[in-house]
């Protein structure tokens, strides 16, 4: 009952914190030094969940984009968001190939939280003095592609940060229109992550020892409660700028590094 509890909770904050830009990774990586270690398959498979959150709070836009395919501007919609699901492909594997693993320490995602929160609120304040533009540009869907990807590689950034702010500084000043690419943009991302985990799985013979029951209990709070968080963001999005998610980042980061240097979390940073 206990270690079920520690799923429900893990489901939760990743559900809260996959699409607000104050890292899932980061959050999930500090929480599992209290609520216990989890496999690859379940970090990613609960990621999933939320994912699959997005896409049904999306799927109506999903089908517009998916049934009018032969507009020429639904087309050229479509295809950058998929040279920007591509591109994060490419540099996934290359850092796979090289062997890169996220570090599973503190301290680099306390100091990733508070540069994030400081880039955060230079990069609203630069948005504010553009003008309103919510069409992606070609460099937009390349950066935020790239922007994914190194959100991904390093802890406390924050995926949807990372490809929202790109989107908004490099063309896309819109904040409605340039979260809607970074979220469609990270639909078939963490499907094919998903995907690559539970094949991994499967060929490495792991498939006996997962928790099962855990992975689906973690899926559904996951799925459930950023279904909630999606719905809010959106809301709250339209009247409000990112300053809070930028405060509460480094507020967090800083309460972090104090702790660690203060002694407090010696064990585990």
């Amino acid at each position: 009952m206990h270690d079920l509890l520690n799923v429900v909770l893990l489901g939760i904050i990743e559900g809260i914190t996959e699409f607000l830009p104050i890292s899932s990774t980061g959050h999930l990586l500090i929480a599992e030094h209290w609520l216990g270690a989890r496999s690859d398959l379940f970090n990613v498979g609960i990621q999933a969940g939320a994912i699959l959150a997005i896409t049904l709070v999306y799927w109506q836009r999903i089908w517009q984009l998916l049934t009018r395919w032969r507009d020429a501007g639904t087309r050229d919609y479509l295809f950058k968001l998929a040279a920007a699901f591509l591109i994060t492909v490419v540099i996934g594997l290359v850092a796979t190939r090289y062997g890169f693993k996220l570090p599973e320490t503190i301290t680099p995602i306390a100091w990733a939280l508070v540069l994030g929160g400081i880039w955060m609120l230079a990069a609203e304040q630069a948005a504010a003095h553009m003008p309103d533009r919510s069409r992606v540009t070609w460099p937009v869907a390349i950066l935020v592609g790239i922007a994914q990807m190194v959100a991904g590689v390093f802890p406390g950034t924050s995926r949807s940060g990372a490809t929202i702010f790109a989107a908004m500084l490099f063309g896309t000043s819109n904040r409605p229109a340039a979260t809607e690419f970074a979220f469609l943009v990270g639909i078939p991302t963490m499907y094919a992550a998903t995907g690559y985990e539970l094949l991994k799985v499967w060929h490495g013979g792991r498939a006996v020892h997962e928790d099962w029951t855990a992975l689906v209990v973690g899926f559904v709070v996951s799925l459930i409660v950023a279904f909630i968080a999606v719905k809010w963001l959106l809301r709250y999005i339209r009247t409000h700028r990112f300053t809070a998610f930028a405060i509460y980042r480094m507020l967090l980061g800083a309460v972090l590094l104090v702790a660690i240097y203060a002694g407090w979390l010696h064990d585990i940073a």
